[in-house]
Order: C-alpha cells, then sequence, then structure tokens
C-alpha cells in the first residue's frame, strides 16, 4: 500500500492511495478463510467448503469489502503519521472508476483541507474588567413590589370595569345564529387587557357593570386553531355577575412565608442574593464577549475555506429565515452569502477553532454529570414528555453536540479567564445594563 502526495498547498492536501491487486487479493483471501468455518454449502459440510467454491460465490461481494476496509485503513493511518485532522469529510474518489477491474491496482485519490495547528497563545499580555454589581435598597424594594403584584388578588368593586380589572361572567358563543361546541362557560373569570380572549373581545367588555348583559361581536383569526371557525364572525351573549378590581399583596411577614422565607428580612436578603447572582451571570457574559473580542483581533491563522463558506451559508440562510419567518420549509429561492455573512463567519469559525483548540491541548472535558443538567434545563421546556425528550437526546447524536458544545466553550473560556489578567470593578446596575446594550449594539 502506497500513499503519494500530491497536494500541499496552506490548508489543502492531497493524496493518492494506491492498494496493489495482490494486496487486496490478499485480503479478500483473509476475509473468505476467516468467513469459511461457518459456511455451508450443498453437498459440503460446514467449514469444509473449498476455497476455489468460496471465492466464485463470494468473491464478488468479499472484494467490495477488501477494497473499502484496505482505502480506509490507508487513510487512518495516514491521518495517525501525519497528525492532520480533516476540517470536513475527506474527498475520495477512485481514479479508474467504472473502467476498473478485478486484477487491477486500486488507485484512489484524497482531497481535504486540514485543521490548522498552531501554539497556544501568551494570554499574559491580556486584561480585561469584571463588573461588580450589588443589590442596593431600591433594586431590592423593586423586586419586592414586582413580588407583590404578581401575588395580587381580587376584591369586588362598584362601578365600571376597567383595564386590569377581572370579570367573572357567563357567556354563550354563536355563529350564524348557532351555538358552537366550546363556545360557553359560566362563572368564567377574565383579567381585561390580559390577551386572553380573541382580539377585540376584551376591549368591548371596558365599561360592563355587575349585573350587565352585552353582546360582543368579534372575528375569529384566519388562523385559528378550530378550522370551522377560522376567519368567521361570532356573537357573544355575555352576563356579567361581578366586577374585581386587582388588590396588591401587603408586603409584610405574611408575604414573605408565601414564598419560602421565615420573615420580611430573610425575603430580602434572599432576592439581593438572588439579584446579585443574575448581576454576576450577565457581567460574565460581558466580560466573555470582550475575551472574545480580544482574541479576534490579537490572533491570526488560517482557516479552511470549507469551513468558512460553510459557516456563511448557514448563516446567510438563517437570517433569512430570521426575515421570513412565514416560510417554515426550505422552498425558497437560493440565498447567497453576502461580504458581511462571511466576516461574521470568519470570525466564528476563528473563534470555533481557537477554543476548540486550547480546550484538547488543556484536555478539557464535559463530564456526564455536566450533560445530565444540561438535558434536564432542555427537558423544563417540555413538561410531560420529559421521559420522550431524554429518550431523543440518547439517540441523537447532534442533539448531545448541541448541548455538549456550549458547555465546553464556557470552561475553555473559564481556563482563559484563569490565565489573563481580571481586574474587578465596582458598577452600578445601570452600568451593567449600559455594557450589555453595548454589546447588542455590536451584534
Amino acid at each position: 500500500m502506497q500513499v503519494t502526495e500530491t497536494l500541499n498547498d496552506g490548508l489543502k492536501r492531497g493524496y493518492t492511495i494506491t492498494v496493489s491487486a495482490a494486496e487486496l487479493d490478499a485480503k479478500v483471501n483473509e476475509k473468505l478463510v476467516e468467513a469459511q468455518p461457518e459456511v455451508e454449502m450443498k453437498g459440503f459440510r460446514k467449514g469444509k467448503v473449498p476455497m476455489a467454491m468460496l471465492k466464485k460465490q463470494f468473491g464478488q461481494r468479499v472484494l467490495g469489502e477488501a477494497m473499502q476496509e484496505s482505502v480506509d485503513g490507508a487513510m487512518q493511518e495516514h491521518f495517525e503519521a501525519t497528525g492532520d485532522r480533516p476540517a470536513m469529510q475527506p474527498k475520495v474518489e477512485m481514479k479508474a472508476g467504472e473502467d476498473w477491474k478485478e486484477g487491477d491496482d486500486v488507485i484512489v485519490e484524497m482531497t481535504y483541507e486540514a485543521l490548522p495547528t498552531f501554539d497556544e497563545p501568551d494570554f499574559s499580555g491580556f486584561t480585561l474588567d469584571r463588573l461588580v454589581v450589588k443589590a442596593d435598597e431600591a433594586a431590592v424594594t423593586e423586586a419586592l413590589e414586582n413580588l407583590a403584584k404578581s401575588s395580587q388578588s381580587f376584591a369586588a368593586k362598584d362601578g365600571a370595569a376597567e383595564d386590569g380589572d377581572q370579570i367573572v361572567f357567563d357567556f354563550t358563543g354563536s355563529v350564524d345564529g348557532e351555538e358552537f361546541e366550546g363556545g360557553a362557560a359560566t362563572d368564567f373569570a377574565l383579567v381585561l387587557g390580559s390577551g386572553q380572549f380573541i382580539p377585540g373581545f376584551e376591549e368591548q367588555m371596558v365599561g360592563v357593570k355587575a349585573g350587565e348583559s352585552r353582546d360582543v361581536t368579534v372575528t375569529f383569526p384566519e388562523e385559528y386553531g378550530a378550522a370551522h371557525l377560522a376567519g368567521k364572525e361570532a356573537v357573544f351573549a355575555c352576563t356579567v355577575k361581578e366586577v374585581k378590581a386587582p388588590e396588591a399583596a401587603t408586603i409584610d411577614d405574611e408575604m414573605a412565608k408565601n414564598y419560602g422565607a421565615d420573615s420580611l428580612e430573610a425575603l430580602k436578603t434572599q432576592i439581593g442574593e438572588r439579584l446579585e447572582a443574575e448581576y454576576a451571570q450577565a457581567a460574565r457574559a460581558v466580560m466573555k464577549r470582550r475575551l472574545l473580542d480580544l482574541l479576534d483581533e490579537k490572533i491570526d491563522f488560517d482557516l479552511p475555506p470549507s469551513l468558512v463558506d460553510a459557516e456563511a451559508g448557514q448563516i446567510a440562510h438563517q437570517l433569512w429565515h430570521d426575515e421570513h419567518p412565514e416560510v417554515q420549509g426550505h422552498d425558497h429561492p437560493e440565498i447567497e452569502a453576502t461580504d458581511e455573512h462571511r466576516k461574521l463567519a470568519v470570525r466564528r469559525v476563528k473563534l470555533g477553532l481557537l477554543l476548540a483548540e486550547v480546550g484538547r491541548k488543556a484536555e478539557v472535558e464535559v463530564t456526564d454529570a455536566e450533560m445530565t443538567q444540561a438535558v434536564l434545563g432542555q427537558a423544563r421546556q417540555y413538561p410531560g414528555q420529559e421521559r420522550e425528550f431524554f429518550e431523543f437526546v440518547q439517540k441523537n447524536p447532534q442533539m448531545q453536540q448541541q448541548l455538549r458544545a456550549p458547555i465546553f466553550e464556557d470552561k475553555v473560556v473559564d481556563l482563559i479567564f484563569g490565565k489573563i489578567e481580571v481586574n474587578e470593578k465596582d458598577a452600578s446596575k445601570d452600568d451593567l445594563q449600559a455594557a450589555i446594550e453595548s454589546l447588542e449594539d455590536e451584534a
């Protein structure tokens, strides 16, 4: 078996792999000898079929397997010997093609782009600020007030209903004078302005009083879930039984106990700790973005063009779908990547390869416990279907990689944070918000 280099230009590689006819024949014989003990054929005892008959009966099928295994083995030996890691699946073509016949050497041309190799960057000159934000009294008070609002109850009121009030009413809906299934209820509680009902319904109930009856006319949306009602005009006969005004919970020890705290002061402490944890997470996101900006600015190396092209195409495709959410599938015009798409692709590919290489050399790994935690986090988005989601992830390597990649990236980023100078800088909540908004403006 012979491997001859034909191309070495930047990251582009080309090789000719030659498997001699003798080597291939030996491989075929080896496979037939291996299979012989289990072969049964009329007129012969099991395992006693002559090799000549085996070759005649199974030779062609075994030949294809032997050819594939020989080429795959040569490729594997090549990558182990050179240390090359292909950026994408190598392109492999048989030189003789359809003209090849048994007894000929097998000559295969292999081309690929190698991933770049580089020494770990010197991070000693990198300096970043970590914004440290404390939860002040105003922020804690604001959070308490929001909790009180979310814990609000409703109490009967005199007078007409306003936005934010709750009405308790009976209703019966009809289309063209005929009542429809699911269009009636009794003692239904609705907060006006909540958007719970069909568009236009709640607005027409503003101003009703307890004991009043009112007909409300609305049109079901064209995309309404029930096809027989979609786009139809309906009339709801409503009888209002009660009108209630919202009452925020009193901020006291009793409210605190409803949230699992022993007292109001204990709840304030918990809120302060939660806010500071949120601030720290946001500050880390800002610092991570600044680190990636520094890496992009200060580190440069050759990139595999195929990866950049693929990433640019993916970016263009995703942005097109963001602008055309009505198109769910891929039945759309061809989307071409622009210079802006390629610029972003270059950054993403560079940073992806850099972080991957730093993590590889530092032997960074994502543990089973970390993966389980990530799967649990995703499964919470599918209440009642957690088991099905777990099974889906177990059977889907691509999904596993999607969950593993951000964990790996964050672990490598934390590794780099430990190698650079990080200065803690006291900041306000407004300072942190401004830093986050600046990242969004730059995106």
